[in-house]
């Protein structure tokens, strides 16, 4: 493994880093498998359930940074009233001092990012400034929020809602107002009402762009939005029931149509005719606009409903927004989605129907969002399922910088950029995915040779990476003096990123790697020996491979 001057090649250490990521991800044969699999009862190649803070601060929160679990800890004085009482506080962002975060936003010296949308408009649009600049901001406050923010659940509703409400972010007309639509669309609503959120990004320009509704008109329709209002944004593909005439559609005992046809989206597509964008001549201020010339103002039937000619401004679309709004096939499309998102790829059927139940009862509510994710939260199947998804590339490196505690200030400078060019290899560069349906939310998309590779390169990239000579991840000054030994530096370094003590597999081979045949228990030359040093970092990334850190 080692050269005789005990130095390890990259080679050889990705040759020792991919033999224990698939030593770890081999299914019937692992020991670490069988042993869980008597452990848990539950299905073949799950892990065993961690404590509670675990499952917490790794599924509503990009994982646990240095003094988060213990301040979990801190909330009662049982897991079940700790529990309760951070669920609460974060489904109350406001309440949360976030000030470590606000100095770091306010550091970056971001110039954009808390321009109301008519600045924007007016400074990137028509003055022609540098738009790359305020999709960049956007890009890296969004890597800040999420490593800094004590508001960490907000950060992954903000994720879930920008991959479920997908625009690309990075296109030409976009970029100028891509800050709006985080700030004033996703975030102003994801915890509040659904049917205000569908309207806020119906009416907003980044999604009149990137679908083309700006352009629908009576003389030349466009279904683009009105398709995807359907299939990816209220009632999903799943209640598609392809081409057959409206009437022929089966009712629930309520007399809706059980789901929609292609005839309820090209009506639908009559009923936004019109709905646009104040881009061009002396109103070009970025804003909607109803363009009345545009609409088609004849009769339309949209989902079992007769929509009468020559209504008010806006009140087909409306109506439209109403309709799937309110649809069964909604609440339980879109609770699978966060059931998804919170707990495992294949969600218990119980907690879809009572997450949707919520959803429904509350349709007016100002804070439905807010009381479907606690109905899921406050589920037996949150608090009981753990290792049936793994993270994704964001919320891998985020856990990564999160358990290591880095001090970092993304800007847009040069090192930045690297950083940023580097990730984007994983697959998932922030608001960069072409397609409307958003970055894929189950593990397949995620788990082949390819992403656990590019995995493996970036652990190892940041652990080597340097600004002005120094690592960004100082491993070896995060290391406690009295920790020398292999078995001991491995059992620090498992605990601080898994935040909790590592299967006696997963351990093995780190100390395994460590101690390079030495003995394990003797100390090893770590503050002399830059090899040793080299070596401590290289754990550090290989721990990154190893299953435990991959699941959530």
């Amino acid at each position: 493994m080692t050269t005789h001057s005990g130095f390890i090649s990259r080679r050889e250490l990705l040759q020792m880093g991919g033999a224990a990521v698939v030593a770890g991800t081999m299914p019937a044969k692992s020991g670490i498998i069988q042993t869980e699999q008597k452990r848990t009862g539950i299905n073949a190649g799950i892990p065993p359930l961690p404590p509670l803070e675990i499952i917490t601060l790794n599924r509503i929160a990009f994982g646990p940074r240095p003094g988060d679990l213990d301040a979990f800890r801190a909330l009662g004085n049982t897991p079940a009233e700790q529990f309760q009482a951070y669920i609460e506080q974060q489904l109350n962002p406001d309440t949360i001092d976030d000030s470590e975060l606000e100095d770091k936003l306010n550091a970056a010296g971001f110039i954009n990012l808390n321009k109301p949308l008519q600045q924007l408009w007016y400074e990137l649009v028509v003055n022609g400034g540098d738009r790359n600049l305020a999709a960049e901001e956007m890009e890296r406050a969004t890597y800040m929020r999420a490593l800094y923010s004590r508001r960490q659940l907000a950060e992954v509703l903000a994720d879930f809602w920008h991959n479920h409400f997908s625009v690309y972010g990075f296109d030409y007309a976009i970029k100028p107002v891509i800050i709006h639509y985080d700030r004033d669309v996703i975030r102003a609503h994801m915890l509040g009402n659904f049917r205000a959120m569908l309207e806020a990004v119906a009416k907003s320009p980044a999604m009149l762009y990137f679908l083309d509704n700006r352009v629908n008109q009576v003389a030349g329709p466009n279904e683009n939005y009105a398709r995807e209002l359907f299939e990816l944004h209220t009632l999903g593909a799943e209640n598609y029931l392809g081409v057959m005439p409206q009437q022929d559609v089966p009712r629930d005992e309520d007399g809706r149509p059980v789901g929609y046809v292609d005839n309820d989206i090209y009506e639908a597509t009559r009923c936004f005719t019109g709905w646009r964008i104040n881009d061009s001549g002396l109103d070009n201020t970025g804003l909607f606009v109803y363009y009345a010339p545009w609409h088609d103002r004849f009769q339309k039937y949209v989902l079992g409903v007769y929509v009468p000619p020559d209504q008010a401004d806006q009140e087909d679309g409306r109506g439209v927004l109403n309709l799937v709004a309110a649809h069964p096939g909604t609440a339980r499309y879109l609770a699978r989605k966060l059931c998804r998102r919170l707990i495992s790829d294949d969600p218990p059927d119980d907690v879809v129907a009572a997450a949707a139940a919520t959803f429904s009862a509350n349709l007016d509510a100002p804070d439905q969002l807010k009381q479907v994710v606690r109905t899921i939260l406050l589920s037996d199947a949150f608090q009981n399922t753990w290792g049936e998804k793994i993270k994704r590339p964001f919320e891998f490196v985020i856990s990564g910088l999160r358990a290591m505690g880095v001090d970092l200030l993304l800007t847009t400078d040069s090192n930045s950029d690297t950083f940023v060019s580097t990730y984007k290899y994983m697959g998932q560069p922030l608001f960069q995915w072409p397609a409307p349906d958003g970055y894929p939310d189950r593990k397949e998309a995620w788990n082949g040779s390819s992403s656990t590779l590019q995995r493996w390169r970036m652990a190892n990239w940041l652990i080597d990476w340097k600004i002005d000579d120094t690592y960004v991840l100082d491993v070896l000054g995060q290391t406690p003096p009295a920790v020398r030994s292999p078995n001991a530096l491995a059992d620090y370094w498992l605990e601080r990123l898994l935040g909790r003590p590592a299967d006696g597999d997963e351990r093995d081979h780190i100390v395994s790697f460590m101690a390079q045949g030495r003995n394990p228990d003797f100390d090893l030359p770590l503050d002399e020996e830059t090899t040793i040093q080299d070596r401590l970092r290289a754990m550090v990334g290989l721990i990154m491979q190893i299953p435990s850190f991959q699941w959530r």
